[in-house]
C-alpha cells in the first residue's frame, strides 16, 4: 500500500481536493491518499467545499491538518502545492512539486478551474503509477 500525501500552506484548499480526487479515482489496495498542511486553517475554505460538492465530493466536515515529519516518514511520495522550503524533506521520500493558483477568495470561476487542474493532474499520477481502480493484481 502506498501512502502519499498531498501538502500545501493551509490544507484547506488544493491539497484537498487533490486528496479527495486521489481516493475517488485510486484502487484503496494500492494506494490512498491524505492531506495536511504546513499552517492548516481552522476549516476548508467555504468556496472549495462548494466547487467540490458540485463533483459528488463533500469537504464539510474535513479538518486540515498539520504536516509532521512524523505523518510524512509515513508516506512513500509527497506532493506539494504551495508550501515550498516548508515543507519537511524526508531522506527517501518521493517528492513532486504542482505549482498552482491558491484557491482561497478566488471567484467560483477560477476555484473551479484550479479544480479541474487539480483533477486532471491526479487522474495523470494515479494513471502513470497504474493505481487505478480495478488495475490490482
Amino acid at each position: 500500500m502506498t501512502t502519499v500525501i498531498f501538502a500545501c500552506v493551509h490544507n484547506a484548499g488544493r491539497s484537498q481536493m487533490a486528496a479527495a480526487f486521489f481516493n475517488a479515482l485510486a484502487d484503496p489496495e494500492c494506494a490512498r491518499a491524505v492531506s495536511a498542511g504546513t499552517q492548516p486553517s481552522e476549516h476548508v475554505h467555504p468556496e472549495v467545499v462548494r466547487v467540490m460538492q458540485e463533483e459528488g465530493i463533500d469537504l464539510t466536515y474535513v479538518k486540515p491538518q498539520r504536516l509532521t515529519e512524523d505523518r510524512a516518514r509515513a508516506a512513500q511520495l509527497l506532493v506539494t502545492m504551495g508550501c515550498g522550503e516548508a515543507c519537511p524533506v524526508v531522506p527517501g521520500l518521493q517528492r513532486e512539486d504542482w505549482s498552482m493558483l491558491d484557491p482561497k477568495g478566488q471567484p467560483l470561476e477560477q476555484v473551479r478551474a484550479i479544480r479541474d487542474v487539480v483533477r486532471r493532474r491526479v487522474e495523470a499520477l494515479v494513471a502513470a503509477r497504474g493505481w487505478q481502480r480495478g488495475s490490482s493484481p
